[in-house]
């Protein structure tokens, strides 16, 4: 008996309010319970419950146990309340002395709402089902800045009273106006936590980045499920075990509104393309002396986290003496609930063709950060590369004036020229009863007819306009979809060049940079171009699934009937663009 008192005496004294519900109708009533988990308390003062009428209570009880050497004390006083008026309240704190000192809990929200309908039997399984199952859209961040990363949660709330057997879901969220990707949920756990002042258990359905890319308003529709619930009848089986039955009911989540704020125009640098978030950036060659045909690497390198595949790195400005590539971009890109994480890359391929010395001018990068709200820029040096062999530069001092150099003889400068000429033919040899002969004399007679039918073929070819366009179509589809077709196997990689050449199709095409815009405004472009619905729609189906399949199980069948897929659709847009 000492030990049990010493036990409950080294628990901490908490008083803690909880409720039935914390939303609910003008005409139905609330449970609310204030518990003190220590003995020894006394003075219990309820709050006032203004905007609200009690109709029960209190009434007071108490429980003990002692299991596996634990031992667990609540004393609790219970109301039964009923609103007066519609709004959005909250109960004050109840206080309780124990030891001298006073606790007191903490205040509770309750939204009181129209008054709803209520059923006949309070044991309607589809009313238990309702009460005790929540579809709900959880937003990091209501109010971001054009370009900054938030995350929508969507998860299902389920109290113990019921279980749930079966689910689908029957209607996924759109993004419209943001730039998504689903964030991969590596574990499937039930969890517990507080929902409407009760004790829940939750799982996460969906999770997903999302980066506005314009300001204003914008609306995330609802989530929508078929659920299967397993709800208590009240009865018993011969064993005692309780009795359910199974209904199903829809579930819908409530639609979220984002209020997206413009970028500020103070401050704004010239060199600002888009980026937001905290980034580094810096620029390094490979090689600053080199001899003339021998190439170099400029590297441009943007590392940090923020909206990385939604922007444009800076390009860097060559002398015309140097040839430089267009940029490999290489992306190794993260996707967390915090954002875009990780580096973009351009590396450009210098090649110098005379000797000399030559500048490579400075470059800036500029990008707002969310959290201080201002712009920065980073500037880096210039770049010089020595070419230290090659052609000699030959240049003019002024448009009139002309450069002399010295001859040089190389020896065979002048050589004699020969008057005359013999020819010999050969011995014991007639031309003319030769095989070569008749065969030069029967190749004119043969060749023409063959020429015949292939202007024909070629003129049927040219006059098969559809024809024609399909050919032209697919080699302009394996043009594009030729980096994604080495990957084939590599899944991640795959899916990335896949996208990056839908974009790069779209971009050769529209002249529009696809990256900056959003899948609704790629379907505006189309439409503009008359392309048909359909072949727009499995355009738009390719690009999710580029998004999504980066982060399911796939097979090497898979990616290639998706790659035949990717063709297709270039194939019928490019007929019609």
């Amino acid at each position: 008996m000492t030990f049990l008192t010493h036990s409950l005496l080294a628990q901490e004294a908490k008083l803690t309010a909880s409720v039935s519900k914390n939303k609910l109708g003008l005409n139905q009533r609330l449970r609310v319970q204030f518990t003190i988990n220590k003995q020894g308390a006394d003075n219990f003062m309820a709050p006032k419950f203004s905007n609200f009428k009690i109709v029960g209570g209190p009434s007071q009880s108490v429980s003990q146990s002692w299991v596996n050497g634990k031992t667990t004390f609540n004393q609790s006083y219970t109301y039964i309340i009923k609103p007066l008026r519609k709004g959005e309240f909250n109960l004050p704190s109840a206080s309780i002395q124990i030891g001298g000192k006073t606790l007191k809990s903490e205040p509770v929200k309750i939204i009181v709402t129209d008054a709803v309908k209520v059923p006949k039997n309070p044991n309607d399984p589809d009313y238990i089902a309702e009460q005790n199952i929540h579809l709900v859209a959880q937003i990091s961040k209501s109010k971001p800045y054009v370009g900054e990363g938030i995350y929508v949660e969507y998860r299902l709330y389920f109290s113990n009273n019921v279980g749930i057997y079966d689910n689908a879901v029957t209607e996924s969220p759109q993004y419209i106006g943001f730039w998504n990707q689903e964030i991969k949920n590596n574990t499937n756990d039930i969890k517990t936590a507080m929902y409407n002042g009760e004790q829940y258990r939750y799982a996460v359905l969906n999770k997903a980045l999302l980066i506005p890319t314009k300001s204003g308003k914008l609306t995330i529709d609802p989530m929508k499920m078929d659920i299967v619930v397993a709800v208590p009848t009240g009865r018993g089986d011969f064993f005692g075990n309780p009795i359910t039955r199974r209904v199903r009911k829809e579930y819908t989540s409530a639609r979220k509104t984002i209020n997206v704020k413009e970028l500020p125009l103070e401050g704004k640098p010239d060199s600002f393309t888009g980026a937001v978030g905290s980034f580094t950036y810096e620029i390094t060659s490979s090689k600053n002396t080199l001899k003339a045909n021998e190439s170099s690497q400029i590297k441009l390198a943007v590392k940090g986290k923020g909206n990385l595949k939604l922007f444009e790195l800076p390009k860097i400005e060559t002398p015309k003496e140097l040839e430089v590539y267009q940029p490999e971009r290489k992306e190794k890109v993260r996707i967390t609930s915090s954002g875009l994480s990780g580096s973009v890359v351009d590396n450009y391929t210098v090649v110098p063709e005379y000797k000399g010395k030559y500048k490579i001018p400075k470059t800036y990068f500029s990008y707002f950060n969310p959290k201080e709200g201002k712009y920065h820029t980073i500037t880096t040096e210039d770049i010089f590369v020595e070419v230290t062999e090659g052609k000699e530069l030959v240049t003019a001092k002024d448009d009139n004036q002309v450069v002399k150099q010295d001859v040089r003889s190389t020896g065979n400068n002048f050589r004699y020229i020969q008057t005359s000429t013999s020819l010999v033919a050969p011995n014991n040899s007639s031309f003319f009863n030769s095989s070569l002969f008749y065969t030069l004399l029967l190749l004119p007679l043969i060749s023409i007819p063959v020429a015949i039918v292939i202007g024909k073929k070629k003129e049927e070819r040219d006059a098969d306009i559809v024809g024609n366009k399909q050919r032209k179509a697919d080699r302009l589809a394996k043009k594009y979809l030729s980096e994604a077709k080495q990957y084939l196997g590599n899944k991640e990689a795959f899916y990335e060049a896949l996208e990056r050449a839908l974009h790069n199709y779209l971009k050769a095409k529209l002249r529009v940079e696809t990256s900056d815009i959003s899948r609704e405004k790629i379907t505006e472009l189309l439409q503009s171009k008359n392309v048909g619905d359909s072949d727009i729609r499995e355009f738009i189906e390719v690009l999710k699934s580029c998004d999504f399949a980066r982060y399911t199980p796939l097979t090497d069948v898979q990616m290639n009937e998706e790659f035949e897929r990717a063709k297709n659709v270039i194939t019928q847009l490019d007929k019609q663009l």
